[in-house]
């Protein structure tokens, strides 16, 4: 009988973290999109390509984050997953080469809130991914 208690205490526990890295990636989703949209509304609307994309954004990490939060289904984790690697691509680009004829410097707070909030998420989503299909 003994052996059985870890068993079942996993369950929870494993069921805990999931929510845990599930609100952590949203989370981090959420503030990329709101860094986007404040960015956006503080004139880069204004720039061709890059305004109606960063208002784009703004609006699948919304969405991408309600998802993850309301379907308990690897499909959003996946979502969330693709969003932050191409998030982290395009500002790598922009700051590399320029994307779209715009050049952004890698430096200042929204930049660096919106990195950290994209690494993170990302890094929880992969997390989550691999917690999920260890439940199944």
């Amino acid at each position: 009988m003994h052996s059985e208690q870890p068993t079942r205490a996993a369950g929870p526990a494993r069921a805990a973290g999931a929510e845990l890295l599930r609100g952590l990636t949203a989370a981090g989703l959420l503030m990329s999109a709101v860094v986007h949209f404040e960015l956006w509304a503080q004139g880069v609307d204004d720039v061709p390509v890059i305004g109606p994309l960063f208002l784009l954004n703004s609006v699948a990490g919304l969405v991408l984050a309600l998802v993850l939060l309301t379907w308990k289904h690897w499909l959003p984790v996946l979502g969330a997953i693709a969003f932050n690697v191409l998030t982290l691509i395009a500002f790598g680009l922009a700051v590399a080469v320029g994307l779209f004829g715009s050049h952004e410097v890698a430096a200042g707070v929204p930049q660096a809130l919106a990195g950290i909030a994209e690494l993170v998420s990302l890094v929880c989503a992969v997390a989550l991914l691999v917690v999920g299909s260890r439940a199944r």
